[in-house]
């Protein structure tokens, strides 16, 4: 289970002169300060996935690196099962698994090198590893390049990788950031196939996504944010209702800005 209640995290600007006039129109612009998240919440339990949606610039990412322990909140709480994510993020760290759109593969090493520094990373035997990338590869389509330097990769090929190095040690919850943008509809289906092996593995996860499509498919939960708030957290059932059989009309109207 993941809960995490009221997160709020501002950034301090250096030279707000320099910011667009997009982004000095923006309610969370107050002085020197960027409230990048104001006031965030949702949970997932065991076996959910939860989507996470909301306009570019929302507050998604900020939110997904906090639970993933890369920011510390300003304020807020995060849990994971019993685990206080603020105050041992340490142990935390070894319950998640993470993929962050940011963070590129090492690309003089061969995919397989890639997990496996993971793997000994979170403490993992070198037999433990070798049987979890086999089991992964086989699960993510990998076995054709697995063995290929990284850096020669295809974006389907990376994002694959990526995936397997943040779930190699087995988490107890996965956060993924927008896992099959960019991927070719094979690709993704192939992703998409790993979210719902995941599921009825009873792990909980959550993740971000702009395909309305993937959340009637995987998500059990939906949380929208806006401008750093929480705008709509409930069941498909609750989101659908907001406008049957239009998910892009249902998301419109969880939101609070005039510009989208």
């Amino acid at each position: 289970m993941i809960k995490i209640q009221q997160l709020s995290k501002k950034f301090k600007v250096e030279n707000p002169k320099k910011l667009s006039e997009q982004d000095k129109k923006d309610p969370r612009l107050t002085g020197r300060f960027f409230h990048s998240v104001k006031d965030v919440s949702l949970k997932c339990d065991k076996g959910q996935v939860l989507g996470l949606l909301g306009p570019n610039g929302a507050g998604k990412t900020t939110t997904l690196r906090m639970l993933s322990t890369a920011l510390t909140p300003d304020s807020g709480s995060i849990l994971i099962d019993d685990v206080d994510v603020l105050k041992t993020p340490v142990l935390a760290r070894k319950k998640i698994g993470f993929l962050s759109g940011s963070t590129g593969l090492y690309g003089r090493l061969t995919g397989r090198e890639n997990i496996q520094y993971f793997g000994r990373l979170n403490g993992m035997s070198e037999a433990a590893i070798s049987a979890k990338i086999d089991e992964i590869a086989e699960q993510l389509d990998m076995h054709s390049f697995l063995d290929r330097r990284s850096e020669n990769f295809s974006t389907g090929m990376k994002q694959k990788t990526s995936i397997a190095r943040a779930v190699v040690h087995s988490p107890e919850v996965v956060i993924l950031d927008e896992p099959t943008t960019g991927l070719d509809i094979m690709s993704a289906k192939t992703v998409i196939d790993f979210i719902k092996d995941l599921k009825s593995k009873g792990t909980p996860v959550i993740f971000s996504t702009h395909h309305l499509d993937e959340v009637s498919e995987l998500c059990d939960h939906i949380t929208v944010i806006d401008y750093g708030l929480t705008s709509f957290d409930g069941d498909l059932a609750a989101f659908t209702a907001l406008s049957p059989n239009n998910l892009h009309e249902a998301f419109m109207r969880t939101l609070h800005r005039s510009d989208v």
